[in-house]
């Protein structure tokens, strides 16, 4: 209501109106100045929290930095009240941290560290940090693919991964484009063995008998409803789908649903697009041959013309997609505002609460280990809580429905958001490291290092 309108009302007297003129103004949306809110520090052990990475149904993957080796590490940020609402969410973590112990290879993904909060009922799983996963590569691309020769190279290390987990008598499961993650330097990471089974060590074969991977990705064998079937032609099944979705942007079998979609699976018919070449068409057909007797094993794929043959640059690589907002396309650390407010950079209020790293990290070798560790405010637990409620009403949504997307997962993605803008004011000249998996961070001697010892 404008002083005139008040004026008319009769509500207010001519002197108190001659008076309101005096401090009441239309201001115009363009002079008001936002002031950003300020990056709380945040430190779980000797980790500083960045920002969000991503989400899945299993929980939230965030940026950290560790500061005693100044390596970048993602993590994942679990609540045990959350696993319990998704089929075997628990035993799936705890499965796959079992397994991500005995682990360690190139292109695996690597678990550096464990922690459990017993009063949240959280459990942060720390892992080598992936500046992006391979589905959002593919899907920052018109083509929804990659060039033959990027493709080859992607192909190459999932074999190098693949057949490694086989000789560690592990089965994943759940090969997909999803599941690849990628570091600034080009390797090729399997993730997410949440659902993955390792075979009893004096096992006569891989037979397996249950089955939780992605439904596009699953082999006829699964899609008939077979009471055992042999886990390594399982993986090589979905190792070839996911060969022919990034060469050709397709998928072999779809469906308006999932039952039409294990029926089409199960029947086993599906075309190749003739510009795959008859070297490539070959392989496919190996991989995803219907009786998995005579499918290929991975020896058969490392021998085959096409994997062994040097394909020559014929188009530009797909790059690694640059943040949405920020357009950064180095993916810049957003643990760096959260340095500002760790080390009291400019003003700081009284109220300012520090975290102590030694107090608070609990290192843990099982998931029922007790401890404490402070992280989460206030602001941020109510919107969790938000979130959850939004969690549910989907949930409900989402069991009425019977379409399925190809490529739905239980499992964690990298889907990168947005980083936030460096701070204008550092205290010293910092720099990023471009080369290497962990992007570590580098600075001048007696500068940052000193300043992270001294809290």
């Amino acid at each position: 209501m404008s002083v005139g309108d008040l004026q008319h009302s009769g509500y207010l007297t001519d002197n108190e109106l001659m008076g309101m003129d005096t401090f009441i103004h239309r201001i115009d949306s363009t002079e008001v100045i936002y002031q950003p809110r300020r990056k709380r520090a945040k430190l779980i052990g000797k980790y500083l929290m960045g920002d969000l990475l991503g989400e899945g149904s299993y929980g939230k993957v965030k940026e950290m930095l560790d500061s005693e080796t100044l390596c970048r590490r993602a993590v994942k940020i679990l609540k045990k009240k959350k696993l319990r609402r998704i089929p075997n969410g628990e035993a799936n973590v705890k499965k796959e941290i079992q397994l991500l112990r005995r682990l360690q290879h190139k292109n695996v993904i690597q678990l550096v560290d464990v922690l459990y909060n017993e009063e949240k009922q959280k459990m942060y799983m720390v892992m080598e940090y992936c500046v992006c996963g391979m589905q959002e590569m593919l899907d920052s691309v018109p083509e929804k693919r990659f060039p033959v020769f990027q493709a080859h190279g992607y192909f190459c290390q999932l074999l190098d991964g693949l057949e490694y987990l086989h000789s560690q008598g592990i089965v994943h499961k759940d090969i997909k484009p999803g599941n690849l993650l990628l570091t600034t330097d080009g390797a090729l990471k399997i993730s997410d063995l949440g659902v993955a089974e390792a075979l009893h060590p004096f096992a006569e074969d891989d037979t397996c008998r249950t089955s939780q991977g992605s439904p596009a990705f699953q082999p006829p064998e699964i899609a008939n409803g077979l009471d055992t079937f042999s886990g390594f032609k399982v993986d090589i099944w979905s190792a070839g789908v996911t060969l022919y979705n990034i060469t050709t942007s397709l998928y072999p079998f779809e469906g308006d649903n999932i039952y039409k979609l294990f029926e089409n699976i199960g029947k086993g018919d599906y075309t190749i697009p003739e510009d795959c070449g008859p070297q490539l068409t070959d392989l496919l057909r190996g991989m995803l041959e219907y009786d998995p007797v005579k499918r290929f094993s991975i020896q058969q794929i490392r021998q085959h013309n096409w994997v062994r043959k040097k394909h020559p640059p014929s188009e530009p690589p797909v790059p690694i997609p640059p943040s949405a907002e920020t357009r950064d396309i180095w993916r810049s650390m957003t643990v760096v505002p959260y340095l500002e407010d760790l080390h009291g950079y400019g003003e700081e209020d009284e109220d300012d609460e520090m975290f102590d790293a030694e107090d608070d990290i609990i290192y843990t070798q099982d998931f029922t280990v007790p401890g404490q560790v402070e992280e989460e405010e206030e602001e941020e637990e109510e919107e969790e809580e938000e979130e959850e409620e939004e969690e549910e009403e989907e949930e409900e949504e989402e069991e009425e429905e019977l379409s399925i997307s190809p490529n739905k997962t239980d499992s964690l993605r990298y889907t990168p958001l947005t980083s936030p803008p460096l701070p204008q004011k550092l205290p010293t000249p910092l720099f990023i490291s471009l080369t290497g998996s962990e992007r570590c961070l580098s600075v001048h001697q007696n500068s940052f290092l000193q300043l992270l010892s001294d809290n």
